[in-house]
């Protein structure tokens, strides 16, 4: 259903953002990705979009572009003006636990971060062990810091792409490195950069990277014991 309204926030450094429409029961959100304007977006530009609902998370706006009719710039005005004769709480001045499952939870403590990093310190403590017991060359430990440089970059890269609108890496190719051992540099950089902590998708396949690898090398380690 295509809708009339206007853009009341823009986040540039992660690239999202929220409409407010008369026709909408709340504000819609809508990544860059989604957005067809002819000039940035920007806080006041009015749009027209087209809502949709996926997965419980709340509304969506896709094919959104400014409205170059003056019927939708006139409607987009009249939704920015019954939206602000509503009470306070309707203004959203404090982030809702939705708000925030879409901000990538900007604001909240990082999940799962207290298992993250126990995994990062146990597995530190195997590859120093396996090194030790000679279970593992000498050149692991360098290949795997690399591998973790590779992945941070690769996270820069296709963050910065996304900022611009531009050909993202896949994600297949973020997950491989992952299940190489380069999973602790990309939980640092979802993180640091909130690259993809609000894809809940994307976020399943990487902890089970995590399980794998740590599996394969306990496995390796402990071969001759089983």
């Amino acid at each position: 259903m295509t809708k009339y309204g206007s853009i009341v926030r823009w986040d540039a450094t992660r690239a999202f953002g929220f409409i407010r429409s008369a026709d909408s029961a709340g504000d819609v959100f809508f990544h860059v990705r989604d957005y067809r304007g002819a000039t940035p977006p920007r806080e006041g530009l009015a749009v027209v979009f087209e809502e949709i609902h996926v997965g419980g998370k709340g509304p969506r706006a896709m094919a959104v572009r400014t409205a170059a009719s003056p019927q939708g710039a006139e409607d987009a005005r009249s939704s920015d003006s019954k939206r602000t004769q509503r009470p306070a709480p309707a203004k959203r001045s404090a982030p809702t636990p939705r708000a925030n499952q879409r901000q990538g939870k900007a604001h909240s403590p990082a999940t799962g971060a207290s298992l993250a990093y126990g995994l990062m310190l146990v597995w530190a403590a195997l590859l120093a062990w396996g090194v030790w017991t000679q279970r593992l060359p000498l050149w692991t430990l360098a290949a795997l810091a690399a591998l973790n440089v590779v992945t941070l970059w690769m996270y820069a890269a296709d963050k910065n792409a996304a900022r611009a609108g531009r050909w993202r890496i896949p994600e297949s190719n973020l997950h491989l490195l992952s299940l190489l051992g380069g999973w602790p540099a990309a939980w640092l950089a979802q993180q640091n950069m909130r690259h993809k902590t609000s894809k809940a998708e994307f976020r399943a396949v990487y902890w089970l990277t995590i399980v794998l690898h740590c599996g394969s090398l306990v496995f390796w380690l402990y071969r001759d014991l089983l």
